[in-house]
């Protein structure tokens, strides 16, 4: 199918960007990386695209009173780089250096990776789907090595971001912008939306409205983190299953799951809890995994995400509770 023509603007403030995306068939544009690709397959048709990347102020990455604040439009590769995030916040550095190539990590900016699309074969492929118009989700007996074992249903695909695994961790609040209303934070647990709640979209934003930025709270800053990623490649892929695990300064224990889920999956509270009490050994970490995983619902093919998770969260854990 041949892309239909669109126009192109580069707002150069918030509001302006507001104002353009509110105008019907506009569609937000960061580095394109995955929207220009929907365009050419035909999956997306805009009228109009509006570049956030000119918006004042959206590539930035400054501390401020509370935390740490990073534009919208700030590239993975930059992230990833930057030494006050690599110093406080290594799990966001580790995620962001660990998404697709180093050509789209040059490309890549921050909100579009958190907004972007699912990778369900399905949908991209435009077979008829819950997400397209169509009556059932086809990856539900079909093929769904890849798809979600929690938090599935009706829909089973799988949040492909690795910033937003890490960002959940992390505890970050998002910055939407609306033409309606002024600017407002929502925590990034929050930004997300699950099938069961609606089909049409991956996250709360609505027509108009688009991320600008990403705020980290001092909290959640230093102590020990990771960001451990399994792929079927070695290397420039999206992840089978990923964990971002955070011990911070206080002791607190944050456990957030990616590749397994519609949104980044945050352990139940109660196992982070036992991990921080400390004191684990191999036995303890394995009793823990199997409590954080009990709601765990995979499908035909991909049991081997429970097994993955498994380790991974094991590993994490001995190590957080030490």
């Amino acid at each position: 199918m041949r892309p239909s023509a669109f126009s192109y603007r580069a707002p150069i403030s918030p509001s302006e960007a507001s104002e353009a995306l509110a105008l019907a068939g506009a569609m937000p544009l960061g580095g394109g990386t995955d929207l220009l690709v929907w365009i050419e397959e035909g999956l997306a048709q805009p009228d109009t695209l509006i570049d956030l990347r000119q918006v004042s102020g959206s590539a930035s990455i400054t501390e401020t009173e509370t935390g740490v604040r990073i534009g919208a439009s700030a590239r993975l590769a930059g992230i990833a780089e930057h030494s006050l995030v690599r110093e406080r916040y290594a799990a966001l550095a580790s995620a962001c250096e660990s998404v697709g190539t180093p050509a789209l990590r040059a490309m890549g900016t921050l909100g579009g990776n958190l907004c972007q699309r699912p990778r369900c074969w399905y949908l991209r492929r435009n077979i008829p789907c819950l997400k397209n118009g169509g009556s059932t989700c086809p990856a539900a007996t079909g093929e769904n090595q890849y798809h979600a074992i929690l938090g599935g249903g009706p829909c089973f695909i799988v949040h492909p971001s690795d910033p937003a695994v890490a960002l959940t961790a992390l505890e970050a609040d998002i910055e939407i912008c609306s033409a309606r209303s002024d600017p407002r934070r929502v925590p990034i647990v929050d930004f997300y939306v699950l099938p069961s709640d609606r089909l049409d979209r991956e996250t709360i934003l609505v027509d108009g409205e688009f991320v600008s930025a990403i705020y980290l709270p001092a909290s959640a800053s230093a102590g020990l983190q990771r960001y451990d990623k399994l792929m079927q490649r070695g290397a420039w892929d999206f992840a089978l299953v990923s964990l971002a695990a955070t011990r911070r300064a206080d002791g607190e224990v944050r456990l957030v799951l990616g590749g397994v889920a519609p949104r980044p999956w945050r352990v139940t509270s109660s196992v982070e809890e036992d991990v921080a009490s400390g004191g684990l050994d191999a036995d303890a970490a394995e009793v823990l995994a199997d409590r954080a995983l009990y709601d765990a619902q995979p499908l035909e093919k991909n049991d081997y995400k429970v097994r993955m998770a498994h380790t991974l969260l094991m590993r994490a854990m001995i190590e957080l509770g030490a």
